[in-house]
């Protein structure tokens, strides 16, 4: 064979298995994980705290600066506010200026995609084994769906994903991986809380590289000591980089801020309440930890200890609150991958078939395209779950404030209705502060006199749920239903009681 035949053979040989790579059956399993995305977020479009962050986010994006006072209300006198999330939202609404609510709803279906897929690759790289890291990854799939939400959370969560993998690419493989981690944690402390998370996880993984011993099933092997020296540098730099951003130590500070000094938010906001175990995702909850905990005596494999205490972190999250249900399926799925790894035949790439799987994404593909939700339908979500229509005839009848509204409305009105304040909205850190929630939480629960709120803030209305408790409360007490519909009630204040 001639030299320029061979050249001829190695490049056609190079373009096969390229195809071959790309059309392989991992690549179409990512692509069942993008439907999968997209047709679990398609009716989640309208998250009560999705409109007062993409307010946030026009803001930063029209001023070009970074508001460090309450905005958007009138009864916490301008108070201090830390924007921790401001990159985040300042994503979020570069995808609503971009295209509107479809702009908002392909910022949701790509970041969770991109979980699930980066989650796969995580369980892939973990447990060694294609097959089963799919189940991994339907895993994070499952957990997920309790935060699912056009929020910075979604980031904040995607980089625990990332984290992870630079952690196992670092211990597995070379450790310089590690030295990523600051660029990591400088982006996110600017996009959400959770960094807080993955800073003890970095540490948690770090402390657990200096232990030695078996006992039983579980073991702990000690890293070498410059594979330690390298993650510690790195958690050191990114500690560092946390510093890098616009706050300061304020900043930094939040998260454990939000755990000590807003009890009230962490007890009635239904997110931030213990796991109650009523649903079908709450118990699969309990199996994986048991099935993580009773696999190595049933198939005599180990469980390393820093798999145990990661399990545990996650488990206690989530235990006491329900949206760290999150966490803890992104942190038990490579466990649970690990451990069932030699179940299943790995993946053989000579035993792929491209052409099946080419039809699969094709189909796939059209799937994506046909069930992404149109601008109608994403329209129609707002007006079955916000006061839509309440505003217009709030706007239309020129009702003078000040406003009392639901909780779960002040998001919607920051950014709908602009030229009414809120009493109360989604921010409950501010509002808690300032002792706002608390009032409102007792009038709400009618464990205070419901004129004593009305008067201090001189309410001329009150935009409520059609199901509050205060509807009737307010009829008895001479307030005026001005305004129903399905969801929502406009009550004024009677004329005779100016």
């Amino acid at each position: 064979m001639s030299e320029g035949t061979a050249v001829i053979t190695q490049v056609k040989t190079a373009k096969v298995s390229y195809l071959q790579r790309v059309l392989s059956f991992p690549v179409m399993l990512s692509g069942l994980l993008v439907v999968l995305a997209v047709l679990t977020v398609g009716e989640r479009f309208n998250d009560p705290d999705m409109w007062w962050h993409l307010k946030m986010g026009k803001v930063i994006w029209e001023t070009h600066s970074i508001p460090h006072t309450d905005l958007f209300s009138y009864t916490t006198g301008h108070h201090a506010y830390i924007p921790h999330e401001w990159l985040s939202e300042l994503l979020i609404y570069g995808a609503y200026h971009w295209r509107g609510y479809p702009g908002l709803m392909l910022w949701l279906c790509f970041l969770t995609s991109v979980l699930l897929v980066s989650g796969y690759c995580l369980c892939w790289f973990y447990s060694k084994n294609a097959k089963i890291a799919f189940l991994g990854s339907l895993t994070i799939w499952l957990f997920s769906t309790v935060g699912l939400a056009i929020r910075p959370q979604m980031v904040g969560y995607l980089l625990l994903v990332f984290e992870l993998l630079l952690l196992h690419a670092g211990r597995a493989r070379n450790p310089r991986w590690f030295f990523a981690l600051p660029v990591l944690f400088a982006i996110w402390v600017n996009a959400h809380g959770s960094f807080f998370l993955g800073l003890f996880v970095a540490v948690l993984v770090l402390a657990s590289s200096f232990l030695d011993f078996r006992a039983g099933l579980l073991t702990c092997r000690r890293w070498e000591a410059s594979r330690r020296k390298a993650l510690a540098f790195a958690i050191a730099f990114s500690i560092a980089a946390l510093f890098l951003n616009p706050i300061g130590l304020s900043q930094i500070l939040y998260p454990v801020d939000t755990l000590l000094h807003q009890p009230i938010g962490l007890s009635q906001v239904e997110e931030w309440q213990a796991t109650q175990f009523s649903g079908g995702r709450d118990f699969a909850f309990l199996g994986i930890i048991a099935l993580i905990l009773l696999l190595p005596a049933i198939r005599r494999t180990e469980l390393w200890c820093q798999e145990l205490l990661l399990l545990a972190l996650g488990a206690w999250l989530a235990a006491s609150h329900h949206r760290m249900l999150f966490v803890f399926g992104i942190l038990a799925a490579p466990i649970l991958s690990r451990l069932l790894a030699t179940a299943w035949d790995n993946y053989d790439a000579a035993q792929d078939f491209p052409g099946a799987n080419a039809i699969l994404m094709a189909v796939s593909l059209l799937i994506v395209f046909r069930m992404f939700p149109s601008q109608r339908h994403l329209e129609n979500q707002v007006e079955a779950r916000s006061p839509v229509k309440a505003v217009q005839f709030i706007r239309s009848h020129h009702l003078p404030g000040p406003m009392l509204n639901e909780y779960v409305y002040g998001g919607y009105l920051i950014w709908a209705s602009p030229e009414n304040p809120v009493f109360v909205d989604g921010r409950s850190d501010v509002f808690e502060a300032t002792g706002v929630l608390a009032e409102f939480a007792d009038w709400s629960t009618l464990q205070a006199d419901p004129n004593k709120l009305l008067a201090k803030y001189r309410i001329n209305f009150c935009l409520l749920q059609r199901h509050s408790a205060m509807v009737p409360v307010l009829s008895l007490m001479q307030w005026k239903t001005a305004y129903s519909d399905d969801i929502s009630v406009v009550l004024v204040r009677n004329e005779q009681d100016h």
